[in-house]
């Protein structure tokens, strides 16, 4: 159906379209391919919406028209793709009138633009399509959708389409969300396009999942759903113990799920290498930005958890490998404090424990004995859950800021999960403050001494003092570390230095953020980053946040500079939703 007449503008002769059988125009500062096919008259965007190629330098043949530059296809008079990684061509009605071509420049969208973008990210997600997902990330913001919708988006899609369920992928995700806030401008749309991309590739490939149900009793009590809970984790039963999780979500609160959650998830010790803690954390996480029960039937609690199951049951115990039981046994020596805790609580009850000067030290000598002792001791005296988790973390902070570069480059992975598992414990203390979350602290404390062959020598720190630099060139600098191999120690230096300089430590996040987003950051770069940034907000002490952002700069060096293949794409979409050209003509 034609247009209304008011709608349409004259933009060439029909004779000049007929000679030429096609002409670009340009109508409210867009370019407008016209062809005449097949007796016919047709107007399309020129810009290919793939990579933005001049669709007037392509085929068209049998009613299709193809782009030269990758040979996207789009069906000429509604601009429907054959190819998903193209997106369709915007059309435009046409008429004749008087040897006159007239169009309508500004026709209705077949969708609003919220709804096309999302759409097109689960397209992106679906094939593992990066240039697809950063258009829609970049689109998705443009439209006021910037957060929520790539987060939900990906949610759904990650805990549906991997057999394994909460991965990699997922608490990449959890972590760029985290991120989203601390970091500045188009930042935020990198730190989204990088979450949403790490879905897709860890789900590339696999078969969905299918969930399981809740039981249908909803009288179960808590102490009950835990029990069985615990028991089918403890054999590994991902079934039976998917089942009463769900059930536990539809019955109780998020407080009390964490309880069960983190019970089982300490049972064993150090499960996956700290892993496991880690992602149960993040889905948590996640849950805070995208609401425990969520707009449809299913909630999102359900969901997210059913999916963490398998990270539980299929998990390797720690207890099992021999770094934790020769030369000498300590998974025994954790073991004989989850019998005694009960105990140890019931002493330090009413207690209020303040933490001696020198107790961080003390978790860092060459002897778990000793470090069990400093634990347990605390314990006595009245500290709470959060309190020893934060000072092993404090602890594992270290074993990053000193590690030694002249280990292998992989143990740089060492000692970071063993600090994202104790950051994992402390904030798991946030949500719950289950007596099992102790286990957690003596398990990271434990991974830390075991990692204390990685700071021989302890990497040197800059020694806190004062400076007359602008903080804003200091900054500059920290940046250009990540741009040159090898430069731990400086990227350390130049972050204490702006502390000295008095910078504002946001602006410092900032440029720090925009490091590791303008790379091919790695699952665990990303995951540092972010506990360490945590780690920066919950210390009170000056040197303990100075720490914790040093250690972040150092795991970054190490890491960089990549390849920024991402980057690359992360731009070619930026410049397309601004209409720039990414070519010449010739």
């Amino acid at each position: 159906m034609a247009a209304e007449p008011d709608d349409m503008r004259p933009v060439a002769s029909r004779a000049e379209l007929d000679e030429e059988g096609r002409l670009v125009v340009t109508e409210d500062g867009q370019a407008i391919a016209l062809f005449y096919h097949e007796g016919e008259v047709y107007a399309v965007d020129n810009r290919c919406p793939h990579m933005g190629f001049p669709l007037t330098r392509g085929t068209l043949d049998d009613g299709v028209l193809t782009c030269h530059w990758h040979h996207a296809r789009f069906e000429l008079e509604a601009g429907d793709t054959f190819d998903p990684w193209a997106d369709d061509v915007q059309t435009f009605p046409v008429e004749i009138r008087d040897d006159e071509v007239y169009l309508d420049p500004d026709p209705p969208r077949k969708l609003p633009p919220n709804v096309h973008w999302r759409n097109r990210l689960a397209d992106g997600l679906h094939e593992n399509l990066s240039l697809v997902m950063a258009k829609a990330v970049v689109g998705l913001d443009d439209a006021g959708e910037g957060f929520h919708t790539p987060i939900e988006t990906a949610v759904d899609f990650g805990t549906k389409y991997r057999s394994a369920g909460w991965g990699r992928g997922l608490t990449t995700l959890g972590c760029t969300a985290n991120l989203y806030s601390q970091v500045g401008g188009r930042d935020r749309r990198r730190a989204m396009f990088a979450g949403v991309r790490e879905v897709a590739d860890d789900c590339a490939g696999e078969p969905p999942r299918f969930q399981q149900y809740a039981f249908d009793n909803r009288d179960l009590s808590k102490d009950r759903l835990k029990s069985w809970f615990r028991e089918s984790v403890e054999v590994r039963d991902d079934d039976g113990a998917e089942r009463c999780l769900l059930t536990a979500v539809a019955c109780l609160d998020p407080e009390a799920v964490a309880e069960i959650v983190f019970t089982a998830a300490t049972d064993s010790l150090y499960l996956n290498g700290g892993h496991t803690v880690d992602f149960l954390n993040k889905a948590f996480t996640t849950l805070d930005h995208v609401g425990w029960h969520g707009d449809g039937e299913e909630s999102n609690a359900a969901k997210v958890l059913a999916a963490t199951v398998d990270q539980l049951t299929d998990a390797t115990r720690s207890e099992e490998l021999s770094s934790w039981r020769t030369p000498i046994d300590v998974a025994e020596l954790v073991f004989d404090v989850h019998e005694r805790l009960p105990d140890l609580v019931a002493a330090g009850d009413g207690k209020e424990w303040s933490e001696p000067e020198e107790f961080v030290d003390e978790l860092l000598v060459d002897d778990p004995e000793h470090v069990v002792d400093a634990l347990t001791g605390a314990i006595r005296e009245g500290a709470s859950q959060t309190e020893l988790a934060d000072a092993v973390a404090r602890a594992a902070t270290r074993r990053v800021a000193w590690f030694a570069t002249n280990n292998e480059f992989a143990d740089w992975n060492t000692v970071h999960h063993t600090f994202s598992y104790a950051n994992a414990v402390f904030e798991a203390t946030q949500r719950t403050d289950a007596t099992a979350l102790y286990r957690g602290c003596f398990d990271a404390a434990i991974s830390v001494y075991l990692d204390r062959f990685l700071n021989s020598p302890r990497a040197p720190l800059p020694t806190p003092g004062d400076s007359d630099r602008d903080p804003a060139d200091v900054r500059e600098d920290v940046l250009a570390c990540f741009d040159e191999q090898g430069q731990v120690n400086r990227a350390a230096a130049f972050v204490s230095e702006h502390f000295d300089a008095g910078g504002d430590v946001d602006d410092l996040k900032r440029v720090l953020g925009r490091g590791l987003l303008r790379e091919d950051a790695g699952f665990h770069t990303i995951q540092n980053v972010e506990g360490h940034f945590a780690r920066h907000d919950a210390a009170d002490d000056e040197w303990e946040q100075r720490l914790a952002l040093m250690a972040a700069a150092r795991y970054m060096a190490a890491h960089f500079p990549t390849r920024r293949s991402n980057e690359q794409t992360f731009s070619i979409a930026t410049r397309l939703h601004r209409g720039e050209k990414l070519h010449e003509a010739e």
